[in-house]
């Protein structure tokens, strides 16, 4: 009876750990030729991510956000160094791409709740809830990188700067394109509630490896 408990417990705990969540589910979508190139370069781009700074106070400000949002996530990640690796994953991919750091967080809690190995309804996979097709369409078809952390948040970033090009900069409109929920109101405010969470004063930073 013992041994059978244990099982039942730990055959729960991996439903719990691979349960479904409800986010992600961007909806394929022809792409010009031009700009399937284009998001495969940005994809494919595979140098070690190193912030540089203008100056001393550029970098201590870049510090300081980076304890401040440790801080913040501590309940949601409580392990320090896989905190500290998605964050500066987060900030990283969120300027290369022209994001602000902030949303993608705000995103990412409410596509995943932090949670590395989510995986939806929909089958989009990872921090980001991204769509496995994108990794044929601009990548190299191998859709167990979705669960890899820098490569989950270079599709999720490139996505959804991807879709507010298209949208002319309509955060409202691109987030609803991401969630494969256009026209929509419910998913978007949740991401620009999320979003209002993270924010902090912005840092002017150029990152290398693009």
């Amino acid at each position: 009876m013992p041994k059978f408990f244990a099982l039942y417990v730990l055959f729960g705990a991996l439903l719990l750990w691979a349960a479904p969540v409800q986010a992600g589910n961007q909806q394929y979508e022809p792409l010009a030729r031009d700009v399937q190139v284009a998001l495969a370069q940005s994809i494919a781009d595979r140098k070690p991510p190193r912030m540089q700074f203008g100056n001393a106070e550029e970098k201590i400000a870049y510090l300081n956000w980076l304890a401040e949002m440790s801080e913040r996530l501590q309940r949601r990640t409580p392990d320090y160094t896989n905190r500290k690796e998605l964050l500066e994953t987060v900030y990283y991919e969120s300027k290369r791409s022209g994001l602000d750091p902030a949303m993608v967080l705000g995103l990412v809690q409410v596509e995943s709740g932090f949670k590395k190995y989510a995986l939806s309804n929909a089958g989009a996979r990872g921090y980001m809830q991204v769509m496995p097709f994108w990794t044929t369409q601009i990548g190299d078809g191998d859709t167990h990188k979705l669960f890899n952390l820098r490569s989950n948040l270079r599709y999720g970033c490139t996505i959804l700067r991807h879709y507010l090009d298209i949208e002319r900069g309509n955060v409202f409109r691109a987030l609803g394109r991401y969630n494969g929920s256009l026209g929509q109101a419910e998913y978007p405010n949740r991401v620009l509630g999320a979003w209002k969470q993270w924010e902090y004063p912005p840092v002017q930073t150029l990152a290398s490896g693009k």
